[in-house]
């Protein structure tokens, strides 16, 4: 983790930008919606004052235009059960107010675009943020507040009729459903993005377990065998150096279970297993060097058998896909076949030109016990080599592990790539 004072790059973490983290969540945005909700409780009841002083006549359209103005503006920074109870209890008002008549229209008119262009906000507003089947039941009652609202002078006055009605009725039709359509559309936006989100995160918790068990817990594992073979020899050195090295090994096989549970956490965060695209590509270049390693660390005879016709024969995901299963399963044999007397290694194509990569452990030659083995995985993890048989299928291939002989086995066979 890198920290420090003062500023630090973009993409830089560090315990500052935590803690600066942490306190915008908790304590800026509850002020800030305080703020706002203050200012937009503010401009409702200014709207309330036009109203207040209105005409007799037009004093019930303009109380209720302007309650559907406050509405929508104070409903904005509110949650999604506040939004559904206004807008619902304000487009019953305006039904209601359809039924009164109120004769001439005169001044009770003005008020109509302002009570409407509120109400379109409104459904706009039910339509994208209230969740669940309450969306139709609220967008139904604010969308027909909508389309009703020129009856309640049209109704009422004599010089109009049912056709005026109806077809002013069709008109208000049409923003009633422009406003839902824009509602629908930001609510599909929303659902993507939250969708687009879930699925980052996801894939860099999958990012996360799976370097964790492919790498970190490879090389931990050699420290844990070099502190059990440091245990073994013939000169253990004094007893304050074979404590110092049984707590490493503890220690090590620690943070192993710990790792195995880390892994499984992260994979098993949302109920699926399926992996994201790796981050860093390895080949087959790197086996020489990733055996170097290993035979360093341990006392089995290493060899490595890579054919010249398998270079570049596969795509660079299948080449990813074959070092991982050598990495997986030298990191198997330091763990449950510590004393193995040999280790090979081999990559070559088959008769039908497919790229067989195989890691093959013989028996121990020492006198400690293999540890059990199962086919999936390691004891305590499950995701090592059956991981890596979803990824080879995944690239066309297939992955066998078994035991071989004496010995134990792991296979994978990958497609090469048709060139037309």
């Amino acid at each position: 983790m890198r920290g420090g004072q003062g500023k630090q790059p973009a993409g830089a973490g560090g315990t500052s930008g935590a803690v600066g983290g942490v306190a915008a969540m908790t304590g800026d945005v509850p002020a800030r919606r305080r703020r706002r909700r203050g200012w937009c409780g503010a401009a409702a009841a200014v709207m309330l004052l036009p109203a207040l002083v209105s005409p007799p006549g037009a004093y019930l359209p303009a109380v209720v235009a302007a309650l559907a103005l406050g509405v929508a503006i104070s409903v904005w920074p509110v949650g999604r059960v506040s939004l559904a109870r206004a807008a619902a209890g304000l487009a019953a008002l305006s039904l209601a107010a359809d039924t009164v008549a109120f004769g001439k229209a005169g001044l009770a008119l003005l008020w109509l675009p302002f009570e409407a262009v509120a109400l379109l906000v409104l459904l706009e507003r039910v339509v994208r943020h209230v969740p669940g089947p309450r969306v139709g039941l609220v967008g139904g009652l604010t969308g027909g507040a909508v389309v009703l609202l020129p009856l309640r002078f049209t109704l009422h006055a004599p010089q109009t009729g049912l056709k005026e009605s109806v077809f002013l009725a069709a008109l208000a039709f049409v923003p009633a459903a422009g406003a839902a359509g824009v509602g629908l559309y930001l609510r599909s936006l929303d659902r993507r993005r939250a969708d687009a989100v879930a699925l980052a995160r996801r894939e860099q918790r999958l990012e996360v377990a799976r370097d964790l068990h492919d790498f970190v817990a490879h090389e931990v594992t050699g420290i844990v065998l070099e502190a059990q073979a440091a245990q073994l020899g013939e000169d253990g050195g004094p007893v304050e150096h074979r404590a110092l090295l049984h707590r490493i090994e503890q220690a090590g096989l620690r943070a192993l279970d710990s790792m195995d549970r880390t892994v499984a956490t992260l994979r098993a965060a949302d109920g699926r297993t399926a992996e994201p695209p790796p981050t860093q590509l390895h080949g087959l270049a790197g086996l020489p060097e990733l055996l170097d390693r290993f035979g360093a660390m341990a006392a089995a005879e290493v060899t490595l058998s890579l054919e010249d016709e398998v270079a570049g024969a596969l795509s660079r995901e299948a080449e990813d896909t074959a070092y991982r299963v050598v990495l997986e399963a030298l990191t198997n044999v330091r763990r449950h076949a510590p004393r193995a007397g040999r280790v090979e290694v081999r990559a070559a194509r088959s008769a039908d030109g497919a790229v067989e990569v195989s890691v093959t452990d013989g028996a121990p030659t020492g006198p400690l016990p293999r540890a059990p083995r199962e086919p999936g995985g390691r004891p305590g993890g499950g995701t090592g080599l059956a991981g890596l048989a979803e990824r080879a299928v995944a690239v066309g291939g297939v992955l066998e592990a078994g035991p071989y002989g004496q010995g134990w086995r792991v296979r994978c066979r990958l497609p090469v790539p048709v060139v037309r």
